[in-house]
């Protein structure tokens, strides 16, 4: 969809308190901060600029989004490349199928906002020409992720990686193109839509995805150390959180399981032998694997699509040991420690959360039935921005959880039964551009673990002000916050505690309320910054919580 501006829009304004409490300011706690990363990649393309603007005023310190193989490279719906054609080239490819990369990649270099460059990942994305034998055919054609080249893959994340090395200089252009030191490997390789077939054909539960995803990660290690991103940022897996255990061809694998099989790991973490390993293109001992696969090794972290559906983020409504959701996060934790040891490595890989959300009620029906009598009950705004809030402080305790991803600023289609009431609606703002209640959550964190008890009692107030580190690089000033407080008896807010954002932009402190009522976060972004004040109102606060004292 075409981006729609969203800077008329202003933002929420607040009444400044008139009579503040006494306060001795506190300095941010500087824990585990998290990347906070978007994608937005319809929106990125559609107007780069306003995109990124819109972004830099919530503070997103990454963005991610794909390098769409099918979109880059020439004649992408034929059987046969083009003759000549020098896969490894970024010049070989149409000088006009770069530019929105070029465009979303430039802009964000003068946002002072990092990429995270997915090479290939999106749905249908594999040039016909490069898709396995025996394709089946789907609705729109032949399945476009159907047992990927891998030899020629490579040779696109090397056109890819050359365009990006910060030295590349595109034809007509006077000065290089910023550079990328930022990858991911594909998208979702556990999901039959983006990579199959999931079972080897002809022998049902016999995991075969993992195989072409370990020939994927290879060619695009390769291809990135032989391009001068040998030391860059490489993250890999990006894998789906659930999946089921009748995988099929075509239908999710259980990410846990596919893990182990990526490994050449049976259930118990030992290397696969005879006929097992075979099947599943594995060498049948653990002895030269590591060599030959550095970047399940050596990869900077692996990632994880977190979802946690219509859940609340602490807890699966359905536990299942094979699955990496939020809820089961320290599954995944786990497995990745076992994989590694089996080889003989203490690495404990760290995991980035590259896609998360919630999808909201509006604009979907709540308790929405699906054909087969499937219930999906979404939560309502202000539940999802609750649950935004709790999933992030549950990211931030986690010392493993590196970054804190987004998905979609916008829902990106009107709610109707075409759309199936606003498709996959995710977005921090409606249809219309008006906000969601999880923009300010996500904008402003807040979450309190405890929200009741005996006055006198320090309650925790964990927050984060996301855009405060690019007010504090824009102006050369520090930034603080204020709690502020509202008695349940009414009467203004006023300020409890001052907290200095010296760390970044997260804090996390005991505080004592005077009683029973609402507790929030104010902020203001600086007067006259244009590469950060909005237009409308400065002032800022995060959703609201109530807390109750006796």
């Amino acid at each position: 969809m075409a981006l729609r501006s969203f800077r008329s829009l202003g933002l929420l304004a607040t009444a400044f308190a008139a009579a503040l409490l006494a306060f001795v300011p506190a300095r941010a706690a500087a824990s585990n901060p998290l990347v906070g990363m978007f994608e937005d990649q319809p929106a990125l393309f559609s107007n780069p600029v306003g995109e990124l603007s819109n972004l830099r005023l919530l503070g997103v310190t990454m963005i991610r989004f794909d390098a769409t193989w099918s979109q880059i490279a020439p004649a992408p719906n034929s059987r046969r490349p083009p003759r000549r054609f020098n896969a490894a080239n970024p010049a070989a490819y149409p000088a006009a199928n770069w530019r929105p990369f070029d465009a979303v990649i430039r802009a964000a270099q003068a946002d002072g906002i990092q990429v995270n460059l997915d090479l290939d990942g999106a749905l249908s994305t594999t040039p016909l020409w490069a898709v396995g034998p025996g394709s089946p055919r789907t609705k729109t054609g032949p399945h476009r992720n159907w047992e990927p080249n891998a030899r020629l893959y490579g040779l696109f994340a090397r056109a890819v990686a050359t365009r990006y090395s910060g030295t590349y200089v595109p034809r007509g252009s006077t000065t290089p193109l910023p550079r990328v030191s930022f990858w991911s490997i594909w998208n979702e390789p556990n999901y039959g839509p983006s990579l199959a077939p999931q079972a080897l054909p002809g022998h049902p539960g016999v995991e075969f995805s993992p195989l072409l995803y370990r020939n994927l990660v290879d060619a695009a290690w390769t291809a990135l150390a032989g391009t001068g991103h040998g030391h860059d940022s490489i993250i890999f897996g990006e894998v789906a959180p659930r999946g089921s255990a009748g995988f099929g061809q075509f239908n999710g694998m259980k990410p846990l399981p596919f893990l182990r099989a990526l490994y050449c790991l049976d259930s118990r973490y030992r290397p696969l032998r005879g006929s097992a390993a075979r099947l599943r293109g594995c060498p049948g001992t653990a002895r030269g694997f590591a060599a030959r696969h550095p970047g399940l090794f050596k990869a900077t972290a692996f990632s994880d699509h977190p979802y946690m559906r219509w859940y609340p983020p602490n807890k699966e409504a359905q536990p299942d040991p094979g699955y990496s959701s939020l809820g089961e996060i320290r599954l995944l934790e786990r497995a990745l420690d076992r994989v590694q040891l089996a080889y003989g490595s203490h690495r404990k890989l760290p995991i980035y959360d590259t896609e998360f959300g919630y999808i909201t009620t509006p604009p979907k029906h709540d308790n929405q039935i699906e054909p087969g009598g499937k219930r999906y009950p979404w939560p309502t705004q202000a539940t999802a921005a609750y649950y935004l809030n709790w999933a992030e402080y549950i990211s931030w305790r986690d010392p493993r959880i590196v970054s804190f991803d987004q998905y979609l600023l916008a829902d990106a289609v009107p709610a109707n039964k075409s759309t199936d009431w606003g498709g996959f609606a995710s977005g921090l703002l409606n249809y219309n551009m008006t906000p969601k209640p999880t923009y300010a959550a996500w904008r402003i964190p807040l979450y309190m673990p405890v929200t009741s008890g005996s006055i006198g009692q320090a309650l925790e107030v964990w927050g984060c002000v996301r855009p405060a580190p690019f007010a504090a690089l824009d102006t050369g000033q520090p930034q603080s916050a204020e709690i502020q407080f509202q008695p349940s008896s009414g009467g203004p807010f006023t300020a409890v505690q001052t907290v200095n954002l010296t760390s970044g932009c997260y804090f996390d402190l005991p505080i004592r309320f005077p009683g029973s009522g609402t507790v929030r976060i104010m902020w203001s972004y600086p007067s006259g910054d244009p590469r950060l004040s909005p237009s409308g109102p400065l002032t800022a606060t995060s959703r609201s919580v109530q807390i109750t004292l006796q």
